[in-house]
């Protein structure tokens, strides 16, 4: 799956992408005119920019969602892992995004919690 900005759409005449992860053909854009850079059925995307040095990355690695964030305006972002490099990203959802995938990602730390709970007994 691509991550081109919209920049690069224009300049490339792109306007829909194969995901890297399920294959889904994708539009550039989401239901709402927003552009978009990752998949809405899953949410992989494709490492295409250094977002530590800027600009474009030879990477090309597929960024797997592992994370969700919330911002304090109460956006949501979804963070993207670089499965060759381990670059980390941060990308806003999309309003067509799949929200089982998403509140999935975004409960996982309560329903798999990175230390056992029976530790709340002893406090």
């Amino acid at each position: 799956m691509s991550s081109h900005t919209s920049t690069d759409i224009n300049t490339l005449g792109l306007s829909t992408f194969a995901c890297v992860w399920c294959g889904l053909t994708v539009s550039m854009y989401a239901a709402d005119g927003a552009p978009r850079n990752h998949c809405p059925s899953c949410l992989h995307s494709r490492h295409v920019l250094d977002h530590v040095e800027g600009g474009a990355s030879d990477c090309e690695g597929r960024m797997s969602p592992i994370a969700i964030a919330v911002l304090r305006t109460g956006d949501w972002m979804v963070i993207h892992r670089c499965v060759r490099c381990d670059e980390l990203t941060s990308s806003p959802t999309c309003v067509d995004d799949n929200q089982l995938i998403l509140m999935r990602m975004a409960v996982r730390p309560l329903a798999q919690p990175p230390f056992p709970l029976e530790a709340f007994g002893t406090l």
